[in-house]
């Protein structure tokens, strides 16, 4: 990956870390993971987080903004699951340097795991 490309993409990396700096986000996240590929509907998310509908609401459409989650309509009902392409594509550029300075370990061996 070229320096100038790295650079480019760290606004939108950053944006996707910061949409899960919460505490709930991040719950969420991992109770969608759990749930993956399938996911859960709000109620479902909301009852087993104890999070009321319009905080839910409202942290799952700054997930969805960064394209952490995707959403289909089922029927009456929307269902979240967590977009697996993104998060390793976040964690691929997280660990895309990982011991390029000292060479202790290759970093494709790491990259390679996501």
């Amino acid at each position: 990956m070229a320096a100038n490309t790295v650079s480019d993409d760290v606004p939108r990396y950053a944006d996707m870390l910061s949409a899960m700096g919460t505490e709930p986000r991040l719950r969420i996240m991992r109770l969608l993971l759990s749930a993956h590929p399938d996911g859960l509907v709000v109620g479902d998310i909301g009852t087993e987080l104890d999070i009321p509908n319009s905080t839910l609401s409202h942290h799952l459409e700054k997930l969805k903004n960064e394209n952490l989650v995707k959403v289909r309509r089922e029927g009456t009902f929307l269902r979240y699951s967590a977009n697996a392409a993104a998060l390793q594509e976040l964690l691929r550029f997280l660990y895309a340097e990982c011991c390029t300075r000292n060479r202790a370990i290759e970093p494709q061996t790491i990259v390679a795991a996501f």
